[in-house]
């Protein structure tokens, strides 16, 4: 699969002192003894090792200054902050009897006790890491066949990665998981590296709902890499709540293969976190397939979310949309950088791009930068960005009907934000992110 990312230049890029404790860690790792892991972390690390972290002359990553982690000194996480969370997880994150599946992770380690096993009956194999490492052709299924070069951040996933949730659903297979990642207080400023790897056989239905929160305001860094294949009339829809600490930093990779006729839908909210970067590659391989990405982040104070995506229309007849929305207020910064290449035998493409942002705060910052590259000449394809505040004529006839100034800024927020809830097609997923927006706004009221 062909990436928009190039390798970086020496010039170009930020030493890790992180990375340089590998060595030491790497016999503690889950699937040390696995040669076919360890072949995957040695060349991960290595590769990482020429090109370090991305600077901002890297044109993709011109947005963000990634320095604050070079100057870091990250540990592993440690299973005694996790086991002394545990019981505030439950309390605060308790499970509902009609929610799916669950797996839940504690900075990053699977948390047997608190998850659910998934019946394998069911034509589905759910596992974590450790359990992956005993079967090397599975293994080698969800962590070997995704190329991840020139992307840095995900190749220091696959060093240091110490657990994930790894998926196959056989052909007409059905699943509804919902991964839950929560970061506990620790001694350190703990980085971790889950993976998830999600292979869905033709004609299955998977619906995942990923939660990242936090207890506390404990700093960390949290890099996820999430690999998803699609076989023939596959359907993966993908929901995703970013709501971390105030202090931590999430840097997070989804690639996506699409086969012939398959849909994938991906949805994200950001709310949380100093910093956010939500990197979307998507390939249609397959006649007939398509996507639909799109995410609302709402910010302020000095957050910034990053959003870059890059849809790849291999094969004819296929149709991706991406569609962002931001609210920005104080100081905030928010990001839209997104590409649709259409190859010359991708004829009767439909791609469509469309960013739109509400300034709350006339120091809030919003880059937009959508692209289309085509070389097909039988398409339909469109992009492009707006950046405006609130409606003086809306709040005016709020006001005139005597709702105060507070409410009615909240209401046309609120309107901005839910009408593009609509993208979200699962009922339960909406529900979550659509309470994820209204508390943002609760919290802006106070």
């Amino acid at each position: 699969m062909s990436t928009l990312s190039t390798p970086l230049r020496p010039d170009r890029s930020i030493a890790l002192p992180y990375a340089a404790g590998f060595d030491g860690l790497r016999d503690d790792l889950p699937g040390a003894n696995s040669p076919g892991l360890s072949d995957v972390r040695s060349s991960a690390i290595k590769q990482f090792s020429k090109l370090g972290l991305p600077s901002q002359k890297v044109e993709e990553w011109k947005y963000s200054n990634l320095s604050a982690l070079a100057k870091t000194e990250f540990t592993e996480p440690a299973q005694d902050d996790a086991d002394a969370a545990r019981a505030e997880v439950v309390a605060r994150f308790a499970k509902q009897d009609a929610q799916p599946y669950r797996l839940v992770f504690i900075n990053g380690m699977l948390d047997k006790a608190l998850s659910d096993r998934v019946d394998p009956s069911d034509g589905v194999r759910v596992t974590d890491l450790a359990e992956a490492t005993g079967d090397a052709i599975f293994l080698a299924q969800h962590v070997a066949a995704t190329s991840f070069e020139g992307h840095a951040l995900a190749l220091l996933n696959s060093a240091f990665m110490s657990d994930g949730c790894f998926v196959t659903l056989d052909a007409d297979a059905e699943l509804a998981l919902e991964l839950l990642f929560v970061a506990v207080p620790s001694a350190g400023v703990p980085a971790y590296h889950p993976r998830i790897s999600i292979n869905a056989g033709s004609n299955s239905r998977t619906v995942i709902q990923e939660r990242h929160v936090a207890l506390g305001a404990s700093d960390y860094w949290s890099n996820p890499v999430t690999a998803v294949n699609l076989d023939r009339a596959a359907r993966v829809r993908y929901y995703k709540l970013q709501d971390e600490g105030v202090g931590a930093w999430q840097t997070a990779l989804t690639k996506a293969r699409l086969a012939e006729e398959a849909v994938y839908e991906n949805f994200i909210i950001s709310t949380g976190g100093r910093f956010a970067r939500n990197e979307m590659e998507v390939q249609l391989e397959g006649a007939g397939a398509s996507c639909t990405l799109g995410g609302s982040f709402m910010l302020a104070g000095k957050q910034q979310v990053d959003n870059r995506l890059f849809v790849d229309h291999t094969a004819p007849d296929c149709t991706s949309r991406q569609v962002y929305k931001g609210v920005l207020d104080e100081k905030a910064h928010g990001v839209f950088q997104a590409k649709t290449l259409v190859r010359r035998d991708a004829q009767k493409s439909d791609g469509q791009q469309l960013s739109r942002a509400l300034m709350l705060s006339p120091d809030a910052v919003m880059d937009a930068k959508p692209e289309l590259e085509i070389y097909a000449d039988d398409v339909k394809c469109s992009h492009g960005a707006t950046v405006g505040e609130l409606d003086d004529e809306q709040m005016f006839y709020l006001r005139a009907r005597g709702i105060d100034e507070a409410t009615a800024r909240s209401l046309l927020i609120a309107a901005f934000l839910n009408e593009h809830l609509d993208l979200v097609t699962d009922e339960r997923a909406r529900e979550m992110l659509g309470g994820a927006v209204a508390e943002w706004l609760g919290g802006r009221d106070a």
